[in-house]
């Protein structure tokens, strides 16, 4: 697909569903409970020797609960309760680095919550010193998700020690009147001040998470937030459409849902920030991702060797991705396992010495065919469709983007035009068996 120059044409019809985000398949919402510690146990023992791995560890609180936020989070109010929970995380590296009895080497350690700087700098420490004892990660690149609110030179001195080199900023807007309507509150001064503290740590490639279809958004809304990102320079941008399902989160009952964006404007509102950030020199990294070119997820891009998991858009070559925490998902190439979601549930499993893992879904070969199919499509815009059972079923699925110039085949092979960019979602969801009866709810495909 190319990426440059596209012209998109809003076809509400070929929206109107909601889609995954496919950061893995089959998707979290097939995942079941038939599957639990046992399962953790085989696939940690598959792992070869020398095998790369990516961990992914996740701190479930945050300082202040923002409301548009969909993550597993609660308030960091008490020490006493993250103290524990950082114990028992401890717990669980020990636990998964005794299976793996030395096999494996780790290359990616990700941070992710909630908010990992709700820590403490030593509690991080203590952490990280504890994974580089239990694993063979001498190199392995760090990245950890920040809350800027929390973030001072005690945090910025902490990820210098630990090697950090990749940091990721929740920003979503700059204009005030919506941040109020969003529960997020931060000064323009606090997120340069955040950005000046991870320099001086000598973080290599710094993200903004930034969102569209917030209420009360306008285009001169989002064009002031992209002017004022893009003086700071961040490496990376990840432009988020607002999914707003206050059925399944309670807390986005005080976002007013009168004043949010219709489709259309939704619409409009991506495309206009995929506009401007081409034109101010990223390179666009899939549909909502950014880059500036040297950055390592656009060379994989230009290479060829982008890849998408848990955490997006990613160069990470690794198949197994073990997730520690509540709620954590790992990933191997025949099972895709969840930690236990409620923090008490996770603290007896780590107390009682045994594995969290609580749900899932074991992968068939069908299911890693659809996946690589799908991951193809959503990095390179093109994937080898053969076999599939019910290729000709999936082809009839999609005629109607076909029908209107979004893509073309090859034979068995499926191409996406340069304007299918936006849809590109949407056409993954046709070769997904689970979405036609699936009762989930996803987010808008833009």
């Amino acid at each position: 697909m190319r990426r440059e120059g596209a012209m998109w044409t809003y076809h509400p019809d070929l929206l109107a569903t909601a889609v995954p985000r496919y950061t893995s398949f089959p998707t979290a919402a097939e995942f079941g409970d038939d599957v639990g510690p046992a399962d953790m146990e085989h696939a940690l023992a598959r792992v070869h020797e020398d095998e790369p791995v990516s961990l992914y560890l996740h701190i479930p609180y945050c300082h202040e609960i923002c409301w548009y936020c969909g993550c597993n989070t609660g308030a960091a109010n008490r020490a006493a309760r993250v103290a524990t929970y950082v114990q028992r995380l401890g717990e669980e590296v020990d636990l998964v680095a005794a299976r793996l009895a030395g096999r494996g080497r780790v290359t990616r350690i990700a941070w992710g919550g909630g908010s990992p700087n709700a820590l403490v700098p030593a509690q991080f420490d203590a952490l990280m010193h504890r994974i580089r004892d239990a694993f063979a990660c001498t190199h392995a690149t760090v990245s950890v998700e920040l809350d800027p609110r929390g973030f001072d030179w005690g945090w910025a001195e902490c990820l210098a020690r630990n090697r950090v080199t990749r940091a990721s900023l929740g920003v979503q807007t700059f204009a005030p009147h919506i941040q109020h309507a969003i529960g997020r509150v931060q000064p323009v001064e606090a997120i340069a001040c955040a950005m000046g503290r991870l320099r001086a740590a000598r973080i290599e490639s710094i993200n903004f998470d930034l969102m569209y279809g917030l209420p009360g958004q306008f285009a001169a809304d989002l064009e002031e937030t992209l002017d004022i990102a893009l003086s700071m320079r961040p490496e990376r941008f990840a432009v988020f459409g607002y999914a707003h399902v206050p059925h399944l989160l309670p807390r986005q009952r005080r976002i007013d849902a009168t004043r949010l964006p219709g489709p259309a404007a939704r619409f409009a509102l991506a495309r206009q920030a995929h506009r401007h950030l081409r034109d101010a020199g990223y390179d666009p990294i899939g549909f909502d991702h950014f880059a500036v070119p040297q950055d390592a997820i656009a060379r994989a891009a230009r290479s060829g060797t982008l890849r998408r998991n848990f955490q997006g858009f990613t160069e990470d070559q690794s198949e197994v991705l073990i997730g520690l925490g509540a709620s954590a998902v790992s990933a191997f190439p025949g099972a895709l396992l969840q930690n236990e979601k409620r923090a008490g549930r996770y603290h007896l499993c780590l107390a009682k010495g045994r594995l969290a893992t609580a749900r899932g879904i074991r992968r068939s070969p069908g299911d890693r065919r659809r996946s690589a199919i799908i991951e193809a499509l959503l990095c390179r815009g093109e994937a080898e469709c053969t076999g599939l059972s019910d290729l000709s079923d999936t082809r009839a699925r999609l005629a109607c983007f076909e029908e209107r110039g979004l893509l073309a085949w090859a034979g068995t092979r499926l191409l996406l035009d340069r304007s299918a960019l936006p849809y590109a979602r949407a056409v993954a969801a046709a070769f997904d068996p689970w979405r036609a009866a699936s009762a989930a709810r996803f987010s808008s495909a833009v």
